[in-house]
């Protein structure tokens, strides 16, 4: 070989190396930034190049993909899509994805390596399998009677099974069509326009999403402090509680919308909701008391996930006395998600214990082997069996002889607690209705559901909403239900 071959070849090898060295630096080096690069289209086409996997309620898809065969080739479809949207949430090419969307992206895309027989091999040929399955929860007939319940107006339901977590209804209203959300046209835009600038705002999700404050719901957890810490032994006796009661350091004295709650018992208190007992008992059980039971329940501490991520409910720790009457009552800065209230009345019906809320009952491949199934988790025990038992004869006569008589079932226990939560500058606003509850079938060893309804209705009259008016028969459509009625 001559000196010039020499000198070629050389400098052949010199390019060689350079062209190895770059593919290097941009398969490895600058992976990451040219897959995150905006104007790299590649990620999205493949992530919309095959459908996704489906969420199925009851056994059936209330998803489902349409090939458009344009680039971005399949689009999300939704059956019933507002009756489900507070549970499936949108996926959309253009405003991201939310709720189950969201959380279980990766088995729906099928990115989830759990779907792969053979994950090494997958990922050295870069095969992707197709994407899988969520399967729900939700009870399709609590789902329905929730959301035909509310009938449009803005509120929330949310229901559990008490020994499990697992949800079986969650509604928000006003809903939408996540279905509009779906593709890159310019009826996508508009309709995200209208979604996000309407005041009713569809797109929160107030099950999960919204606090309100709880009103006399919170009472339960008031009782349970109460008992829990011997401030009251005995809840058929009086209970050293005046009315009108004046909050401690101020002027203000606090009545009640019954009559006979001077002195009155925990058992009459709870029946007829006397606001002057238990701001009382709140204050007499002690603000130490308070948080550690508020805690227990699951109030100022993170919401879990469900795997959609819950906001903190809140009852607080700095409270002078006047602060902590009033929050003992549900009021003052005391505020709670419908799915907070709901596991108040699922620890009631489990003997005390919080159980871990979940919305994925399993998820599978298309095929339906088993990926994945979450098991049923205890978060805390909120007070003891004793004080839950206690709390659970308390709740039945509300609903048998006090304020929550319209959630009653034929052939079924049912417990309950109403609220009317005031808000606004001097109380004047309408006020939230409130219903919480839990329902068991006569031959049946525990409670099968608990639930909690909040009922915002700005047309209504102040004095003609109630949560025993309002939510309570939501509560009731709703327990029935997953329980059953016995013919009358």
């Amino acid at each position: 070989m001559s000196r010039y071959q020499r000198r070629a070849a050389f400098f052949c090898l010199l390019l060689l190396l350079a062209l190895v060295l770059n593919a290097v630096r941009v398969q490895l080096v600058r992976a990451s930034a040219y897959d995150h690069n905006p104007a790299n289209r590649r990620a999205a086409i493949a992530r919309w190049d095959r459908p996704r996997g489906d969420i199925l309620v009851g056994g059936h898809p209330v998803t489902g993909s349409r090939d458009t065969h344009e680039q971005l080739r399949y689009e999300r479809t939704y059956t019933e899509g507002p009756l489900y949207a507070p549970v499936t949430g949108f996926a959309s090419q253009v405003y991201g994805s939310t709720l189950l969307e969201r959380s279980e992206d990766g088995l729906l895309t099928g990115t989830d390596p759990g779907l792969s027989a053979f994950p090494l091999w997958d990922d050295l040929v870069r095969a992707r399998p197709g994407g899988g399955d969520v399967v729900t929860t939700i009870d399709p007939a609590a789902q329905r009677a929730a959301y035909a319940g509310l009938a449009g107006r803005t509120g929330a339901v949310a229901a559990l099974d008490p020994s499990t977590g697992r949800v079986l209804a969650l509604v928000s209203s006003p809903s939408y069509d996540p279905g509009e959300l779906s593709g890159t046209s310019r009826a996508v835009t508009a309709a995200w326009a209208r979604l996000t600038a309407d005041p009713a705002q569809p797109l929160l999700n107030r099950a999960l999403r919204q606090t309100y404050p709880p009103g006399s719901t919170f009472k339960i957890v008031t009782a349970a402090a109460a008992l829990d810490s011997g401030t009251v032994r005995d809840v058929d006796e009086a209970t050293d509680s005046p009315d009108p009661y004046r909050l401690p350091g101020s002027g203000t004295r606090l009545a009640n919308e019954v009559e006979r709650c001077g002195d009155a018992s925990l058992r009459y208190a709870f029946r007829w909701s006397c606001n002057t007992v238990f701001a009382a008992l709140g204050v007499r059980t002690g603000l130490a008391d308070m948080v550690r039971a508020a805690g227990r329940f699951g109030f100022d501490e993170a919401g879990p996930g469900i795997p959609s991520p819950v906001v903190r409910s809140a009852f607080g720790t700095r409270l002078d006395k006047a602060q902590l009457a009033l929050s003992s009552i549900g009021q003052y800065d005391t505020r709670a998600t419908p799915l907070q209230m709901a596991l108040v009345a699922s620890a009631v019906a489990s003997g005390g214990s919080v159980p871990l809320p979940r919305l994925v009952e399993r998820t599978t491949t298309h095929g339906g082997r088993l990926v994945d199934a979450p098991p049923a988790r205890t978060l805390r025990q909120a007070m003891t069996a004793s004080t839950a038992a206690r709390l659970r004869d308390l709740m039945v006569d509300a609903v048998e002889k006090g304020t929550g008589r319209r959630a009653a079932i034929k052939g079924a226990t049912v417990g309950g607690k109403t609220g009317t939560a005031q808000h606004g500058v001097g109380n004047k606003g309408t006020p939230y209705a409130w219903f919480v509850s839990w329902a068991q079938a006569r031959d049946e060893p525990s409670p099968q559901v608990a639930v909690a309804v909040v009922v915002e209705d700005a047309s209504a009259d102040r004095g003609e909403i109630s949560g025993g008016g309002n939510a309570a028969p939501i509560a009731r459509a709703v327990m029935a239900a997953v329980v059953g009625e016995k013919k009358r």
